[in-house]
C-alpha cells in the first residue's frame, strides 16, 4: 500500500498536544453516528455505525500519549459502493506535534486512496469532520455534531 497516495488533511490549533489526543480518543465527542465500545486503550475495539449507510469495526492499533492515534479498521460494511467492505484493513490514524506555539493534528486514512471507489465521498466526509467537528471539540471542548446528530430524525 502506498501510504503517499493515501488521505491526510492536518490542522492547528493553540489547545495543547494532551487537548488534541483526549479528543480523537473521544469518537463519541465528534464523530456522528452511533458508536459503541472503548477506544482509551492499546487494543480497545469499537464500532460505528451511520443510518444504513456505514458500519465499521476498529482496534486501537497505536496509543503514544499527546503524539499518536491508531484505528485498524477490522470490519467495514459501506452501502454507497459495490466493494462494501473497502475500508477492511486500512487504517486510520492522528498524529499530533507542537510546531511554533500551536499544535498540529495530521489525519491520515491509510489505504484510502484516489483509485478506491468511495474516495470522494469519504474524504469529503472525513475532511468535514476533521476540519469541523474534531477540530472545534480540541479548540473548545465541545461540539455541534453531537447536537445535530440528536436532532436527526
Amino acid at each position: 500500500m502506498n501510504d503517499q497516495a493515501s488521505f491526510t488533511t492536518r490542522f492547528h490549533v493553540t489547545k495543547s498536544p494532551q487537548a488534541a489526543f483526549e479528543a480523537i480518543c473521544n469518537p463519541r465527542g465528534w464523530w456522528s453516528g452511533e458508536i459503541s465500545g472503548s477506544s482509551h486503550r492499546l487494543g480497545d475495539i469499537f464500532t460505528y455505525r451511520y443510518k444504513n449507510l456505514h458500519f465499521s469495526r476498529q482496534q486501537v492499533s497505536e496509543l503514544v500519549p499527546d503524539r499518536r492515534v491508531a484505528w485498524q479498521v477490522l470490519d467495514a460494511d459501506l452501502a454507497f459502493v459495490t466493494d462494501r467492505s473497502e475500508w477492511t484493513g486500512t487504517t486510520i490514524a492522528f498524529d499530533i506535534a507542537s510546531r511554533g506555539g500551536q499544535t498540529e493534528v495530521t489525519f491520515t486514512h491509510l489505504g484510502l486512496q484516489p483509485q478506491v471507489e468511495c474516495f470522494e465521498v469519504c474524504t469529503d466526509a472525513w475532511s468535514g469532520l476533521i476540519q469541523g467537528s474534531l477540530r472545534e471539540l480540541i479548540e473548545t471542548g465541545k461540539t455541534k455534531m453531537r447536537e445535530l446528530d440528536a436532532q436527526t430524525p
